[in-house]
């Protein structure tokens, strides 16, 4: 079993514009997205979360649990979580908790699964993950310091409870292959905010190459003081609900989230039709001021979707609110996008022919190894309900300076997209683009005889 592992691809690899190797996933055949299991700040039931999506509702707490003496708008889970205390100790952590929350939400996909006789073996896990269980580590710290305080022998002044493995980054994907049987490919990948996008890209991977029948595929983080401080370091965090595409925006607010899928073969329903994958290495942090690598990875996405840049009716940005990001991905999606607009009676008015944009982290806050996943799911609403979300930054809030956008708004007629983008950008110019559709239901199923999935460790 891998702890760690890039995700590497098996297609071939397109030369951008800007002179970046985009990873394009080739080759396009059926991936099938299932009803996801999501857990985060909106909730845990499709009906609450969308509610709060398609009214731009923002599900943040001010709190100062990871930054003591300094509050903060967090996007915590609420939601009461799966109890862990029978599990076994590597498996306990917050981190698990919640995509065991998220795992029960995929109960008739899994059945599906059994009734057509999938094999274990047949059935891989690919999750991404920034956090694992470094929470329960940090609380065990803080015991270990008191101990020592105390006068107590640091050799042996550990908490009996603490387990070291709940931190490693396979955790993860390991808990969901025990609480389902799985037995094919597990491991998780962990390239901070594309890590669980990269899960999804790496399933379909997985069942394009053959290798699997079907992959439990997402991410989960959980909020920690390691992350929370992490990036107060960096100055990226703002005191204030943050402000995506705003010309006041300071930084972001984090958040946790988890996030399954269960990805397939089939055809019909909501389908990851295309992924581009680019890394441009500017810098470990900031993003290329000139957002060529993330225009890199879109043009790579509609490239594998087979799709021209005028046939996404939306993207959903990865839009942090930090100054930087959102004047970059401003500028890439204008490049490649505007192109499309040049029938517009006006400069001012070619915007408005370009993909509906809005950004969701003003809802949730920054779910960094989730959000991927996560925003994946909120795509797969909008294609399920042919709802757009609304952006949360007002009209008047917005920064002029930026490259002008087709943001959505309430007021918006409801015109239902069919095909839509999903972009996550990360340290190390790390980026990655996925393209979902919504194709007409088939009841074709695969059918390849195996043994029935069982629930039981897995061996990986």
């Amino acid at each position: 079993m891998t702890d760690i592992a890039s995700s590497s691809a098996a297609g071939s690899t397109a030369t951008s514009p800007a002179g970046l190797g985009a990873n394009t996933a080739s080759p396009r055949s059926a991936c099938r997205l299932s009803r996801p299991g999501i857990v985060c700040p909106l909730g845990a039931d499709h009906g609450l979360i969308s509610s709060a999506l398609f009214s731009a509702s923002r599900g943040l707490r001010i709190s100062d649990d990871f930054s003591p003496g300094t509050p903060l708008p967090l996007g915590r889970v609420t939601t009461p979580l799966v109890d862990d205390s029978e599990w076994p100790a590597p498996m306990r952590s917050r981190n698990n908790r919640l995509l065991a929350t998220a795992f029960e939400q995929l109960t008739p996909e899994l059945d599906a699964l059994r009734q057509q006789g999938i094999k274990p073996e047949r059935i891989g896990v690919v999750l991404g993950t920034s956090t694992s269980g470094i929470g329960e580590t940090e609380a065990a710290m803080e015991a270990h310091r008191a101990s020592v305080a105390q006068g107590t022998d640091s050799a042996d002044s550990w908490p009996t409870s603490f387990e070291y493995r709940r931190q490693e980054l396979g955790a993860p994907a390991e808990c969901v292959a025990w609480l389902s049987g799985a037995r094919g490919p597990v491991y998780t990948l962990s390239t901070a905010c594309t890590s669980s996008a990269k899960a999804l890209a790496s399933a379909r991977r997985l069942l394009a190459s053959g290798q699997c029948d079907a992959v439990i595929a997402g991410g989960a983080d959980s909020l920690c003081h390691m992350t929370v401080k992490g990036f107060m370091s960096l100055e990226a965090v703002s005191r204030n609900e943050c402000l995506p595409l705003g010309a006041a925006r300071d930084g972001i607010n984090l958040g946790e989230a988890a996030v399954l899928f269960v990805v397939t073969r089939e055809s019909g329903g909501i389908q990851l039709t295309g992924v581009g994958e680019s890394s441009d290495a500017h810098h470990i942090s900031a993003p290329c001021p000139e957002g060529s690598g993330a225009e890199a990875a879109m043009r790579a996405a509609l490239t594998n979707a087979g799709r021209s840049p005028s046939e996404i009716d939306y993207i959903n940005l990865h839009g942090t609110a930090t100054p930087l990001n959102d004047v970059m991905e401003s500028l890439a999606i204008s490049r490649l996008f505007s192109q499309d607009a040049e029938g517009a009676e006006s400069t001012d008015d070619a915007h408005t022919l370009m993909p509906a944009v809005s950004s969701t982290k003003a809802l949730t806050g920054h779910t960094l190894g989730a959000c991927g996943a996560l925003e994946a799911a909120f795509c797969w609403l909008t294609l399920q309900h042919g709802r757009l979300p609304p952006h949360a930054t007002p009209r008047q809030a917005l920064d002029p300076a930026l490259a002008a956008l087709n943001i959505v708004y309430r007021d918006r007629p409801e015109t239902p997209p069919l095909r839509v983008m999903s972009n996550a950008f990360a340290f190390g110019g790390n980026n990655i683009s996925l393209v979902l559709e919504r194709h007409p239901v088939s009841t074709e199923r695969f059918t390849e005889p195996s043994a029935k999935l069982t629930k039981e460790p897995s061996t990986c």
